[in-house]
């Protein structure tokens, strides 16, 4: 069962630490959710246990505390603790749409909504790893080319980066079509990137097309939910998202709104990185565009 995180008794805990727990709760062996599931319930305990005690409590090794801290990444067992009683804002204020009925009325609706899209922001903005973002700006910077690709909903936000990469004179590709990708990867060369997008982490076609990709020296930078899925454990560079409003229907704006934030941060960032290059084509590109406006 995924941990439902605004059911649990959480004051105490970090919001950061929390959706950090969420994601990867469900891969978690027994022993390691034997010790997510004491800080969960009771982190005040945790804040101040040696990881002798907490292992004790838990009935796990002290090896799995550093290891859950590991997956959760921090540094060890006392950068998690100093997670506890950090602040914690908002915890409470998500709304998820599976709570809506036929009963509620439109402004209902529209509250659920657009709440569901500002925690997924807010979350996805405390647990960005600055370092791999650094990473992933450095890679497109020196990529001769990049295709970026997504399947389902992730492949308008693969097709969103597409148009402001191409408008910028950037040599770049997508499809919604995994042929026209794996054409487009063949003739790629190491050190230009592919940039995947997947929610879940656990699409067949995509992680096989990173996999194809990896055997040819490619850089792979993957925007996911999910650290320790396929797709995050395939690539070289993890960029992450923190959404996981429920629908029932499955499908959410809040997973591809954090999506498109992060492909349009890289965007600005090579923007400023490569000004003096990308700087005329989009004057071009602008100019070219205003043909279609009345």
């Amino acid at each position: 069962m995924p941990l439902d995180i605004e059911s649990r008794n959480t004051e105490s805990l970090s919001r950061e630490c929390l959706v950090r727990l969420q994601a990867v709760y469900d891969s978690l062996k027994t022993a390691e959710k034997k010790a997510a599931d004491l800080l969960i319930n009771r982190p005040e305990f945790i804040g101040t246990a040696s990881i002798v005690d907490a292992a004790r409590e838990a009935d796990c090794s002290e090896a799995t505390y550093v290891r859950l801290s590991k997956r959760l990444g921090y540094a060890g067992f006392q950068e998690l603790k100093a997670m506890i009683g950090k602040e914690n804002s908002g915890l409470h204020t998500t709304q998820l749409y599976s709570g809506l009925t036929s009963e509620d009325s439109y402004d209902t609706v529209i509250q659920k909504v657009f709440d569901a899209s500002l925690r997924a922001l807010s979350d996805t903005l405390r647990i960005l790893d600055r370092e791999q973002y650094q990473l992933a700006v450095e890679a497109l910077c020196n990529a001769g080319m990049i295709v970026l690709a997504g399947a389902g909903d992730a492949a308008n936000v693969a097709k969103s980066g597409f148009q402001k990469l191409f408008r910028a004179g950037i040599r770049a590709h997508t499809s919604d079509d995994i042929d026209q990708l794996l054409i487009a990867v063949s003739q790629m060369r190491a050190g230009d990137v592919l940039l995947v997008i997947s929610h879940s982490g656990r699409t067949k076609n995509m992680v096989e097309l990173v996999k194809y990709s990896k055997k040819a020296g490619i850089t792979v930078i993957c925007i996911t939910n999910y650290p320790v899925s396929p797709l995050a454990k395939n690539s070289d560079i993890v960029l992450l998202t923190a959404a996981f409003t429920e629908h029932i229907v499955g499908e959410v704006m809040s997973k591809r709104v954090t999506e498109l934030c992060i492909v349009e941060c890289l965007f600005v960032s090579l923007i400023l990185a490569k000004a003096e290059i990308m700087t005329k084509p989009m004057h071009l590109a602008n100019a070219a565009l205003e043909n279609n406006k009345l």
